[in-house]
């Protein structure tokens, strides 16, 4: 009954702080993040009623499924965005710009934590700050594709947004490893060019053709279907079955063998929408079937947020360097790579700007740290848990502002669902009206 109660109460939370949120002319994924935090342990959970909001951070990792589920259907959604015909026209801006920025990050943060490094060696390592580098590559799909959503953006910035933040992911996924690598043989003496270099190829390498599979199996199975309800159905059931499938682990030869969920289902998106000649229609009802799984997955988002980082002035001074150096990163790379493709002016001022979010891909990776680096590994969760806190919470409002200003979200906003049946009743009330007299006729 409690996890039934925690569930009903999150997502009722979040609802109704998205109506507040509109008021304010906020995105609704900062409601719901906010909505989490407010049930979270540090507040309304540290009350320790069950059901109650979410008591202690080990009552949160107990909902991870949906998170997981979540992620793979948002993984899903943004496959959708790398159909041929779009990526004849942005494939190569999005491929460069994709690369550039996710390195340029990279390199500010490391500059700029190895600087502090050398300023206060006690309280960063230099392996940490090796390591936050690489996990200031990634960004988060999971918010900018709500803003997107929630706003019906569309444009040129809308357009190459999507492809360079799934791109960013797979760029992450092998900067993280060589850093992690290095940071490993610093902190050992021994290096490894197996989990260094051969582990993260071989992982990119079988999620993509795991997600291409799944995806080619999904298109055989849809044409036996002509239900749109037994379509959406094999649909759902074919992006958990391939969430299954991605968290597979096992070893050979002394190499580790795993998937990245998000890359694989990005495939499994991308090969389906080409495949499939109704994938369009399949796609716009399965949005609509997982909004509430993504209202609930960024109120546990929020949840998951650790507000107890910031009582160490070390990890607040460190986590406000990584900040700004971060944003500098992903401002300066897409600047200058989005100049050198000749992407459309509104790209090269506000694409640098949208690719702030970080929650899922870095979280999953400071996580990794935290087990196999021991005491570097916790400073690095800890100041990816602070950045997520301030990115998650404001990378969604500064995305929208440049969607806004860039055009490609209308100025009036996005209309209700109410008004837009009230024009539909008119609108057939008029029709009738003029087919009546034609047939006294």
């Amino acid at each position: 009954m409690e996890t039934l109660l925690s569930l009903s109460l999150a997502l009722i939370a979040g609802l109704m702080l998205s109506r507040l949120a509109k008021l304010a002319g906020l995105p609704a994924v900062t409601a719901y993040l906010i909505a989490g935090v407010l049930l979270g342990p540090y507040l309304i959970g540290a009350i320790g009623i069950e059901g109650l909001g979410f008591i202690s951070s080990e009552n949160v990792h107990s909902f991870s499924i949906i998170s997981d589920v979540a992620l793979g259907f948002i993984a899903f959604s943004i496959g959708n965005e790398f159909r041929l015909a779009e990526l004849k026209k942005i494939g190569k801006q999005a491929t460069v710009v994709g690369i550039f920025q996710a390195v340029v990050a990279t390199l500010l943060v490391d500059a700029a934590l190895i600087g502090l490094h050398f300023a206060m060696p006690d309280k960063l390592p230099l392996p940490a700050a090796l390591v936050l580098g690489a996990v200031a590559s990634a960004t988060a799909p999971a918010a900018t594709l709500m803003v997107v959503r929630q706003y019906k953006a569309k444009g040129p910035l809308t357009n190459i947004l999507l492809p360079v933040v799934a791109l960013d992911d797979a760029v992450g996924l092998m900067l993280f490893a060589i850093s992690f690598g290095i940071a490993k043989a610093l902190i050992s003496g021994a290096v490894d060019v197996v989990s260094i270099i051969v582990e993260p190829i071989i992982e990119i390498v079988l999620s993509l053709v795991l997600g291409a599979v799944m995806g080619a199996l999904i298109t055989f199975f849809e044409r036996f279907f002509h239900s749109r309800s037994k379509r959406l159905s094999m649909s759902v059931a074919f992006v958990l079955l391939t969430v299954a499938l991605s968290t597979l682990k096992f070893e050979i030869g002394g190499v580790h063998i795993a998937f990245s969920s998000l890359l694989t289902c990005m495939m499994l998106g991308t090969v389906f929408c080409n495949l499939c000649d109704f994938s369009e229609e399949l796609m716009d009802r399965l949005d609509r079937w997982t909004a509430p799984i993504f209202i609930l997955f960024f109120v546990i988002s929020g949840a998951e947020l650790e507000l107890s980082v910031f009582a160490d002035l070390a990890v607040v001074v460190i986590g406000l360097v990584y900040i700004l150096a971060r944003s500098a990163g992903k401002y300066i790379g897409a600047n200058i790579s989005s100049r050198a493709t000749h992407c459309d002016p509104n790209i090269v001022k506000y694409l640098g700007i949208t690719l702030l979010p970080q929650a899922g891909v870095a979280l999953g990776m400071a996580i990794k740290a935290k087990e196999q680096l021991g005491a570097q590994g916790a400073i690095v969760s800890n100041i990816t848990l602070m950045a997520v806190l301030i990115y998650e919470l404001i990378g969604p409002m500064l995305t929208k502002m440049c969607l806004l200003k860039a055009g490609d979200i209308k100025p009036e906003g996005k209309t209700s669902a109410r008004e837009e049946a009230k024009q539909k009743m008119v609108q057939a009330a008029s029709e009738q009206g003029e087919k009546a007299p034609a047939l006294q006729k």
